[in-house]
């Protein structure tokens, strides 16, 4: 069984940075794909950034790029997400997802279709 746990969120001061974690376990190989989300009040929820555990790809939505940088430690099965430069507007809860990788990276985290989600970790961001 997969699981996902996330960590790292807590409130900040805009410009400020978290990093925030995406503990998995229950692969059995490495063709999986893990995707960071949000969701904020009254918002659709905003695909962030994803990696591929395969061959290392990543993707990220525009309105972070630049700003935040996921990165894979496969020894520690664990997907983190370094978030720099916050805005107010980044204040949401964030999600990891999970999955093999069935369909092609983008596609799979445009979709949000992803079987496994953690249970999310609220980002605060104050002016």
């Amino acid at each position: 069984e997969v699981q996902l746990v996330e960590a790292g969120g807590g409130a900040v001061q805009a410009g400020g940075s978290l990093r925030l974690s995406c503990a998995y376990s229950g692969f059995t190989s490495d063709d999986y794909a893990i995707g960071w989300f949000r969701k904020a009040p009254g918002k659709e929820r905003e695909g962030i950034s994803c990696i591929s555990a395969k061959d290392g790809r990543t993707f990220y939505a525009d309105s972070v790029k630049g700003r935040f940088s996921i990165s894979i430690d496969s020894a520690k099965n664990t997907i983190y997400l370094q978030m720099n430069n916050l805005k107010s507007e980044d204040t949401a809860v964030y999600y990891c997802a999970a999955d093999h990788q069935s369909l092609e990276l983008l596609s799979l985290w445009q979709l949000g279709a992803y079987a496994h989600w953690g249970q999310g970790t609220q980002v605060t961001v104050s002016t």
